[in-house]
């Protein structure tokens, strides 16, 4: 195995930046820029010189020995002044050492993968607590890296493993003493295990919002203040706003943290009818994005038809409160009155929607829970057709088996590796 090096914090001026080395010459290389041999655990204050002898830096160098470090190699992290001269000289030098190459994208949390540090569904919790902009994010990435939705599906593999060996014991003992009716236990053990994946799955599309963001549509006729309403929810000039109808033509988007949760709100175009072939094509995408939404504020009045289907959960409010006498139900981005509310509204639904979330945050992790619960009712139907049949019924649970190790990467996802880590920086 190469020993790789780069970068593991933010390129640019900083106090402390930190360069890992991880593979079977870290603590050589490190030891040969220290000149002094380092613990193979522990920290120590060095200073570094390059391959002249002039010095490099003073830094605190970390050392960790194989398998108790990130990667399960030796490795070694010098912390070095976050200068860019310092940063740019210290990458230099090692990349002369003949022992080092630089890593790729992800390279370090792949060879923590291999060497069984991480599964794969900690592999992408790392990923996604990297790009986590909010708390919800945060502590969604930080529950598939501490390895729930591992420890989940190695207690439903468990389960079926131990059906799997009930209905075996029948079929390959059937001359010995063993229960014959193993039946009633292995649809015991299939039946906890699939009301739990039909939970997991059916919280994936609420997981999948929290880790990407909800879509918040403003709508309304134009010239309503759904502009105005915008930039004080962003508390900004996101958007252009004027007194003349038609202003804005196309969808928008400010991204914002809003009760913990990551939200892009969208300023649509007012929906009217139109003879202008431009305000035309935004109002028909206005109307399109606003039903993709997640949630949907109107500004409206009594009589106005913005053929919008109205949702449940969706919040209607009455426009430019502050020219009104009653101001109940209204709202008025122009003086700030109402947007409070409206943002705790906001908030209260998506928070509602979140309570739904599972482990699992990806279209991968659904198929591969998908296709177990599949092959678990494909055993029960085997089952009742009685013990002459438990050969196939074994081999329907083999499949849920595998199907979970894939969820977790034991198998059948080599070909997912390579985009996976694409999305690494090179420190990662």
């Amino acid at each position: 195995m190469d020993t790789i090096f780069a970068l593991a914090s933010a390129r640019g001026k900083a106090g402390v930046a930190v360069i890992r080395i991880s593979g079977p010459s870290a603590h050589k290389v490190a030891g040969r820029m220290a000149g002094i041999d380092l613990d193979l655990r522990g920290m120590k204050l060095c200073r570094l010189r390059d391959d002249a002898g002039d010095i490099l830096d003073d830094a605190l160098v970390l050392t960790f020995a194989a398998p108790a470090s990130f990667t399960g190699e030796d490795v070694v992290e010098l912390q070095i002044h976050g200068s860019t001269a310092v940063i740019s000289k210290a990458l230099d030098v090692l990349s002369r050492q003949p022992e080092l190459r630089i890593a790729e994208p992800g390279e370090f949390t792949r060879r923590a993968l291999e060497n069984g540090k991480l599964d794969l569904a900690q592999v992408e919790g790392l990923a996604d607590l990297i790009d986590a902009e909010t708390e919800a994010q945060r502590t969604q990435a930080q529950a598939l890296l501490a390895g729930k939705l591992g420890d989940l599906a190695e207690s439903w593999r468990r389960d079926l493993i131990r059906a799997a060996s009930l209905l075996e014991a029948v079929i390959d003992f059937a001359d010995e003493e063993v229960p014959t009716d193993v039946t009633p236990e292995v649809n015991t053990l299939i039946s906890r295990v699939e009301a739990q994946l039909i939970k997991e799955t059916r919280g994936v599309a609420i997981a999948e919002r929290i880790r990407d963001g909800f879509e918040v549509a403003i709508v309304g006729a134009p010239n309503v203040g759904k502009s105005t309403l915008l930039n004080a929810l962003a508390g900004r000039d996101a958007a252009i706003t004027s007194e003349f109808a038609g202003t804005t033509r196309d969808i928008i988007e400010v991204r914002m943290d809003l009760a913990g949760l990551p939200v892009t709100l969208l300023d649509t175009a007012g929906v009217r009818e139109t003879d202008d072939m431009v305000e035309g094509l935004g109002i028909a995408l206005a109307r399109t994005r606003a039903s993709q939404a997640d949630l949907r504020v109107f500004l409206v009045e009594d009589d106005d038809t913005l053929g919008i289907s109205i949702q449940s959960d969706d919040i209607v409010l009455r426009p430019k409160a502050d020219q009104r006498p009653d101001t109940d139900a209204s709202i008025s981005g122009k003086t700030g009155q109402g947007v409070d509310q409206l943002i705790e509204r906001i908030g209260a639904v998506l928070s509602d929607r979140c309570s739904g979330a599972g482990l699992a945050t990806r279209e991968r992790h659904r198929l591969a829970m998908k296709k177990s619960g599949d092959a678990l009712e494909g055993t029960r139907r085997v089952l009742e057709t009685g013990p002459d049949q438990y050969d196939i019924a074994a081999e329907e649970l083999r499949t849920a088996i595998r199907a979970l190790e894939a969820l977790v990467g034991r198998i059948d996802v080599e070909n997912l590796l390579d985009e996976i880590f694409s999305s690494f920086c090179l420190g990662k």
